[in-house]
């Protein structure tokens, strides 16, 4: 995998770079794993705007990833390496001894031809799925599951990995890709090995309208707007208003907590930030 350059043809193109995509071995997706999906474009389900700065972007088809890994005992081949526009990594079609086929993430060093199993023990090797009881202290792990059988919530972003620290009895401590080490239960599942494509967040965008291709429209910083849009808007020239930066609904941006959920407290041993 690497990044390809574009021929300076324009300025867009200039300093616009992609990734060459050297790992993906097919052009389109399987057809029955594919569906559409309903595309929210920053609203909630009363049409309002929750989210600012959504929406347009290129129409794309959900490929539905196997986030359970639960096909348990069952080898599986690995048939491709496709491309996901849904995500920064690449997925791969599992074809499973059974005749089903599944997506999965694909892990760095997976590839075409490679026989993968989710068990209670398996060997640890780059995409075999198994419990955090049976996975050694210090193996870098991804795709993790924080309640049991409820499938992977944590690690899926492109090149990321955490890693097992200690097991103590029934709880795992596992340091995350932003340092923070929170502890899982050992009955979990995780997937061993590092996330492929890590060089997604090196391709240059490039020009506006590729960001717009996105999803994403352009955004407005609150000193260039008017008072009435923003409490840091108006003003002859550039000014803050004498305060910290906000929101525009009065609520600090930079340093301000916004995490309320007490519950999962006990789980965080150690912030990401000191």
């Amino acid at each position: 995998m690497g990044i390809s350059k574009y021929k300076p043809t324009s300025p867009g193109r200039r300093s616009m770079t992609t990734n060459d995509k050297q790992a993906v071995t097919a052009e389109g997706p399987h057809g029955p794993l594919v569906s559409k999906v309903h595309r929210a474009r920053g609203r909630n389900n009363h049409g309002r705007i929750t989210s600012r700065f959504r929406g347009g972007g290129h129409k794309r088809l959900y490929r539905s990833v196997d986030f359970k890994r639960d096909k348990l005992g069952i080898p599986g081949n690995v048939v491709t390496i496709e491309y996901d526009p849904n995500r920064t990594c690449f997925i791969a079609l599992v074809n499973y001894l059974d005749g089903e086929k599944r997506y999965i993430l694909a892990p760095e060093g997976l590839s075409v031809g490679h026989t993968i199993v989710s068990a209670g023990e398996a060997d640890i090797k780059p995409g075999n799925c198994m419990p955090l009881r049976a996975i050694p202290v210090g193996t870098i792990i991804h795709n993790i599951e924080l309640k049991i059988g409820r499938g992977a919530q944590l690690v899926r972003t492109a090149g990321s990995g955490a890693r097992l620290m200690a097991r103590e009895g029934n709880w795992t401590q596992i340091r995350l890709p932003s340092g923070e080490v929170r502890r899982i239960h050992v009955n979990c599942r995780a997937t061993i090995g590092t996330l492929g494509n890590a060089d997604h967040f090196n391709v240059s965008i490039g020009k506006a309208g590729r960001t717009r291709w996105l999803g994403r429209r352009p955004h407005n910083r609150g000193v260039t707007m008017n008072p009435v849009d923003h409490p840091m808007g108006g003003g002859e020239g550039r000014t803050s208003g004498g305060r910290h930066p906000v929101s525009p609904w009065g609520l600090p941006t930079k340093g301000y907590r916004t995490r309320k959920n007490k519950r999962t407290q006990v789980f965080i041993l150690s912030r990401r930030t000191k």
